[in-house]
C-alpha cells in the first residue's frame, strides 16, 4: 500500500513536504477542515454570481478584456476558453518531479478560502497527482506575471481532458490517460479557471526544489573546502572561533563551526605546523566561513521567500469572509523572481571560490609541493589539468547566466501587464547555475582527494576522512589516479553523488 505522503490544509506546506511529494511515489490527501471553509467560500462567490455583480475574471473578460461583460448562460465557456487560449508554451517539457511540486502547491494555494473554487476542482487536481499522470508541461512562455499562465494552463488541460501527459517515457493523450486511470473530465465553473492559472506555482515550485538542493550543495561545499586546506596544509587558524564571534553572521559561524569540526584530529595540520614558514593562507582558504557564510544567508532569505509563497494567496480575485471578491495582484511574481536571480548569484559565488581552491591544487607555484596536475609523473602525464579547465568553464557560463532576469520586463497584454517578473527564465538560470555548481564541487573533491592520498600515510581530520572515503567508496565513487585517464566519467560521478547528498557532511544542517 503507497504510504501517505502530505495532507494539505492551505496554510501549511513545507520545502520538505514539496521535495517528497515531487521525488517520492505517495498520496496527498486535503484536510476535510479545510475543504469545508473552502466549500463555504465558494457559497459566496455563487451568491455572487446570482447577485449579478460585475467581478473581473467571472463574468468579464481577462486582461485588456476586463471591461467587456459576458452573458450568464457562457460563464462556464469563458473558464473553458480562457484555459485553451492560455495554453502556449513551447520548448522542452518540464521534468516530472517539477510538474508534481507544481501541480501540489496549485493544489494547496486553492484550497486556501480565498480562492473561491468548488472543492471538487482541488480533489480532481490531487487525484491527477495520486494517479501519477504527468502533464505534458512547456517549460517557456511564462513571464510570471498574471501568475505562471501558460505551465499552469497545460495542466488545467489535462483536467479537462485536453492536452497530454507523459507515460512511460512517452506522450499520451490526456483523454486515454485519465479514462484508465477511472478518472473523468473535469468541467470548471465560474471563477475556477482564472482561479487555477492565476499563481507563481510554477516558478515557485522550481524555486522549493532548488532551495532543499542549494543547501545540500552548501554543506558539501563546506566539505569541500576542508578536504582542499588539508590537501593544500593550510592553517585552521582563520576558523578560530574567537575570529568569528566578533563578527557574528549566521551563517560565517555556522560554516567555521562545521569546517572546525571536519578538521578535528588532523594528522597533516601537525606535520608542518613548526616549519611552515606561510604567515597567511590565500583568501580562497582563509576565508571560506566568511564567504560560504554569506552564501548561507542568502540561501536562508531565499528559504523564506519560498516557505511564504507556497501558503500564500496567490490567484485573483480573492474572495474574504465578508462576501467581497476583491481584485489585486499577488499572482505577481516579483518576490519569487528576485528570489531565483539571487539564488543563482550566491551559488555562482559558491562555485567560484571553489573553482579558484582547484586551481591552487593542480598549480605546483601555489600548492605547496603538490605535484604538477597532481599526477606522479607530470610532463608524461597531464594529471588533472583539464579538471580546472572545465571548472573554470563551468563558472563562466554562471557568470554569464547570473545576470538578473527579474529585472527584465517586457510589457504583455496590450499594455495592461506593463511591468512583469521573468520568474521562469529566473528559475531556468538557476537550475543550470545549481548543475554547474555541483560539476565545480565534483572537480574541487575529485583533486582534494587526489591531494589527500599524495600526502598518505598522514591522516586528515577525520570529518575529512570520511568524506575521503566516501569520494572513494567501491561502487559508486572514484579512484586514485595513477595514471591518465579521462577525467570526464569521474566529474560526472562525483556530480551524481554530490546531487543525491551522498557527499554532505552534515545533513539536515540549516543554513
Amino acid at each position: 500500500m503507497t504510504a501517505l505522503l502530505v495532507t494539505l490544509t492551505g496554510s501549511s506546506l513545507t520545502i520538505d513536504d514539496v521535495v517528497r511529494v515531487a521525488r517520492n511515489p505517495g498520496l496527498v490527501a486535503l484536510d476535510p477542515a479545510a475543504v469545508a471553509a473552502l466549500a463555504t467560500s465558494r457559497g459566496l462567490v455563487e451568491r455572487a454570481i446570482a447577485r449579478g455583480e460585475t467581478i473581473y475574471g467571472i463574468n468579464t473578460g481577462f486582461g485588456k478584456l476586463a471591461n467587456v461583460r459576458v452573458a450568464a448562460d457562457q460563464l462556464d465557456q469563458l473558464q473553458i476558453n480562457l484555459i485553451r487560449s492560455h495554453a502556449a508554451g513551447v520548448g522542452s517539457p518540464l521534468s516530472a518531479e517539477v510538474v508534481r511540486a507544481v501541480m501540489l502547491l496549485r493544489a494547496n494555494v486553492l484550497l486556501r478560502p480565498t480562492s473561491g473554487v468548488r472543492p471538487a476542482l482541488v480533489e480532481a487536481l490531487v487525484q491527477l497527482l495520486n494517479a501519477g499522470l504527468i502533464p505534458l508541461v512547456p517549460e517557456q512562455g511564462s513571464v510570471g506575471a498574471s501568475g505562471d499562465l501558460a505551465p499552469l494552463s497545460h495542466i488545467a488541460m489535462v483536467l479537462i481532458g485536453e492536452g497530454l501527459v507523459l507515460a512511460g517515457g512517452r506522450t499520451r493523450p490526456a483523454a486515454e490517460a485519465l479514462s484508465e486511470a477511472g478518472l473523468r473530465p473535469f468541467r470548471f465553473a465560474p471563477k475556477e479557471g482564472i482561479s487555477f492559472i492565476n499563481g507563481t506555482q510554477a516558478q515557485t515550485a522550481l524555486l522549493a526544489l532548488l532551495v532543499h538542493d542549494a543547501e545540500v550543495v552548501w554543506r558539501t561545499a563546506i566539505g569541500a573546502a576542508a578536504m582542499s586546506l588539508e590537501a593544500l596544509r593550510g592553517t585552521p587558524t582563520p576558523l578560530d572561533p574567537r575570529i568569528h564571534a566578533a563578527r557574528p553572521h549566521p551563517g560565517q559561524v555556522a560554516v567555521a563551526a562545521l569546517m572546525r569540526e571536519l578538521l578535528a584530529g588532523s594528522e597533516i595540520r601537525e606535520s608542518h605546523r613548526e616549519n611552515d614558514d606561510r604567515v597567511q593562507d590565500a583568501y580562497s582558504l582563509r576565508c571560506t566561513p566568511q564567504v560560504l557564510g554569506a552564501v548561507a544567508d542568502a540561501v536562508r532569505f531565499v528559504r523564506q521567500v519560498a516557505t511564504i509563497e507556497l501558503n500564500g494567496s496567490t490567484d485573483n480575485p480573492l474572495v474574504f469572509d465578508t462576501g467581497e471578491v476583491l481584485s489585486g495582484g499577488n499572482f505577481h511574481g516579483q518576490p519569487v523572481a528576485q528570489a531565483l536571480d539571487f539564488l543563482a548569484v550566491t551559488l555562482t559565488t559558491l562555485m567560484a571560490i571553489a573553482e579558484r581552491r582547484v586551481e591552487r591544487l593542480v598549480n605546483p607555484d601555489l600548492s605547496h609541493g603538490l605535484p604538477a596536475f597532481l599526477t606522479r609523473d607530470p610532463g608524461l602525464s597531464s594529471g588533472y589539468m583539464m579538471v580546472q579547465i572545465t571548472a573554470a568553464s563551468l563558472v563562466a557560463e554562471s557568470r554569464a547566466l547570473a545576470m538578473p532576469a527579474s529585472i527584465g520586463s517586457i510589457p504583455t497584454d496590450a499594455n495592461q501587464e506593463d511591468f512583469v517578473p521573468m520568474g521562469m527564465a529566473a528559475a531556468y538560470k538557476a537550475r543550470r547555475i545549481l548543475e554547474n555548481a555541483r560539476g565545480v564541487l565534483a572537480a574541487e573533491l575529485l583533486c582534494a582527494a587526489q591531494g589527500l592520498e599524495i600526502l598518505h600515510p598522514l591522516r586528515p581530520g577525520q570529518g575529512v576522512a570520511r568524506l575521503l572515503a566516501r569520494v572513494r567508496a567501491a561502487e559508486d565513487g572514484v579512484k586514485p589516479l595513477l595514471e591518465d585517464r579521462p577525467p570526464g566519467p569521474d566529474l560526472e560521478r562525483l556530480a551524481s553523488l554530490v546531487a543525491r547528498g551522498a557527499l554532505d557532511p552534515a545533513p539536515g544542517l540549516p543554513c
